[in-house]
């Protein structure tokens, strides 16, 4: 195959990179952290060695408590124990139907020290696909978190013949439940301790059995395109991404990080679940992704991983607040980003910052920046990362501007989790950054990335002919993203190959850069780009509730319902200043001529959105039909 190459620098196969011990040839494996080859080898020596010290924080009535490196080993080893007194045998799969929280790593960490392997499942998946989900991955337990997951389970357990046991986290409004197919949490801790008492040492031989090899988890992939497929991950691919990223997003034992997007999601489960093993960084759980914000200020993180819809949100919080204060405030706002972007520009260029640009910034800093990091929650962020979704360039040198670095990185479940990543030090923005050390990646002719590295997922669960699909006869994984490479090795990402659109006059358009320009703007939550086939280019909007709102309710415009927001005509001719200020920075050809108003509320509940809030385009070009066609 004819195609454009680019590998990541070599690095020597033993080395020490923030205490920690990497000894791995990232080219051939097999890879080590402090000597262990496997997640549960590598958590059980954490353990071991950090005892006391503080693993997991989470709420309880409104106060933080705190949860040591013991509790985490001694809950994962009754959790593994109470397993297998139940059955439980190596290579079986146990899926997990909850919110972010201590159980959840609990079991997982538990499910594989035993040789099991774990599997997330969405909460806001329907009792229908929690049925699909178990049996397709053939799983023999599910933990569930609570009465309402609870539900789901009861509406389909006749349907999944393989399930030997259902296991409930939390017994808050079940105290007088009973089912016999249904145990909960606190009755497994009690039989896997009768179970250890019987078998001591049992635990830690399990552990030691287990194999770079072997499969660790299955992660679904979301569904975008058909039903979803159980992507299989081994230990060696999860250390891979750990040893490969040690360097490029470094963590630290004294640093705090918040964890809230889904569990169930490669990121999260890369970034909260395993990499604090390694880095012995302590997580914090967000009581839910809609008190993000506000956990962000109490625990003020030292790193924090979110996907562009927050960062977007954020961003439109402050441009309201900015908005809404008094001209003082609005002028003093305006000098301290000029003067936050400038130093940026330097930094970024790779250039000393003049001595006049960094006193400036040191002083608007003090003035005002650092008030707004303090009350954001990020006066101690030393890194921000974001991925799943593209995001805007323009957001991003804005968080640079108010010195909060949001540096984006590139990955899917297919790579566990990590193909490129900018770091402090080569940070490009606009660009999802080089790859990772030891990898490889390349443009096909069609301009499709596609990637090698020790990180490549064994296949998807039972189904050999879509692995075959996605992997390349000469063993490249195929992304499914359109892009390019810089002369600098940096990755860029144009959009999807499915997503091209092909214009009635036969050009060729990626609609992401366009809707990614759309969604900086406050009033818009997301957009699709429409046009295949077609003459021109038209938009659905999905307008940002809470901003719209405010701008409805300063201006005294009449508003009843969601619907009715989106129905008035000043809120229309928002959109369309919006869209009209994109377009000057787009060819002709290229510009939005029409665009339409999606007036329902979405979720991650419905069809047109992923669980990690991305829209699921075909779904909403089916189900706005109609109004696709009013535009044409």
């Amino acid at each position: 195959m004819d195609a454009i190459v680019a590998k990541a620098a070599d690095l020597p196969p033993q080395r020490v990179v923030n205490g920690i011990s990497i000894n791995a040839d990232l080219t051939t494996g097999p890879y080590f952290l402090d000597g262990h080859d496997t997640l549960p080898k590598l958590f059980a020596a954490r353990c071991r060695e950090l005892g006391e010290r503080t693993a997991h924080r989470e709420k309880d009535f409104g106060i933080w408590l705190s949860y040591s490196w013991s509790d985490f080993y001694n809950h994962a080893r009754l959790i593994g124990m109470g397993l297998v007194s139940l059955g439980l045998k190596r290579g079986e799969v146990v899926s997990i139907l909850s919110e972010d929280n201590k159980e959840w790593i609990y079991t997982d960490l538990g499910v594989q020290s035993v040789g099991g392997i774990g599997s997330g499942i969405y909460t806001t998946d329907s009792a229908s696909q929690l049925e699909y989900l178990v049996n397709d991955s053939d799983s023999r337990f599910l933990f569930i978190e609570n009465d309402e997951q609870l539900d789901k389970y009861l509406e389909v357990k006749d349907k999944m013949p393989g399930l030997k046991k259902a296991i409930v986290y939390d017994r808050d409004g079940l105290h007088d439940f009973a089912d016999d197919s249904v145990m909960f949490l606190d009755e497994l801790y009690d039989a896997g301790r009768a179970f250890e008492k019987d078998n001591p040492g049992l635990f830690e031989a399990e552990i030691a059995k287990s194999k770079p090899d072997d499969t660790a988890i299955l992660v679904y992939t979301s569904g975008t395109t058909g039903m979803p497929k159980g992507a299989m991950i081994s230990h060696a691919n999860i250390l891979y991404s750990l040893t490969s990223s040690v360097e490029g997003a470094p963590a630290y034992p004294t640093d705090d990080q918040i964890c809230f997007l889904p569990l169930c999601h490669i990121l999260e489960r890369l970034f909260s679940g395993f990499a604090p093993i390694g880095s012995k960084a302590t997580v914090n759980f967000a009581e839910s992704p809609e008190t993000v914000f506000d956990n962000l200020q109490e625990v003020s993180p030292h790193t924090f991983v979110a996907v562009p819809r927050l960062w977007e949100k954020i961003y439109s919080r402050v441009a309201i607040l900015v908005a809404d204060a008094t001209p003082v405030q609005r002028w003093a706002y305006s000098k301290a980003l000029a003067a936050g972007t400038k130093k940026a520009e330097f930094e970024l260029a790779g250039k000393p910052v003049p001595a006049g640009t960094r006193l400036a910034y040191r002083i608007w800093d003090f003035i005002v920046l650092r008030n707004l990091r303090r009350m954001l929650g990020m006066d101690r962020l030393r890194r921000g990362g974001t991925g799943a979704a593209p995001i805007s360039a323009d957001l991003l040198q804005w968080f640079l501007g108010i010195g909060v670095p949001v540096l984006e990185g590139y990955g899917m479940t297919e790579s566990s989790g990590v193909i490129s990543i900018n770091t402090a030090s080569q940070n490009k923005v606009g660009t999802v950054g080089p790859p990772v050390a030891g990898a490889e990646v390349r443009i096909s002719p069609e301009g499709e990335i596609q990637y090698r590295a020790g990180n490549v997922f064994q296949g998807y669960w039972n189904k050999p002919d879509k692995t075959a699909e996605t992997i390349t006869e000469d063993g490249w994984l195929r992304t499914g993203d359109v892009g390019f490479l810089d002369n600098q090795g940096y990755v860029s990402i144009t959009g999807r190959l499915k997503d091209i659109i092909i214009t009635a006059g036969g050009k060729n358009i990626t609609p992401a850069e366009i809707e990614n320009r759309l969604k900086f703007s406050p009033y818009i939550s997301d957009a699709v780009i429409i046009g295949d086939k077609r003459k021109y280019l038209t938009c659905l909007v999905m307008i940002d509730q809470e901003n719209v709102e405010k701008f409805a309710q300063d201006r005294r415009i009449p508003f009843n319902n969601f619907a009715s927001l989106c129905a008035a005509k000043e809120v229309q001719e928002l959109v369309r200043s919006v869209v009209d200020d994109v377009n000057k920075d787009f060819a002709r050809v290229e510009q939005i001529k029409d665009f339409r108003l999606i007036d329902i509320l979405l979720t991650a509940e419905d069809d047109e959105l992923t669980p990690t809030m991305k829209l699921k385009r075909s779904f909403v070009e089916t189900k706005h039909e109609a109004l696709i066609a009013d535009m044409y």
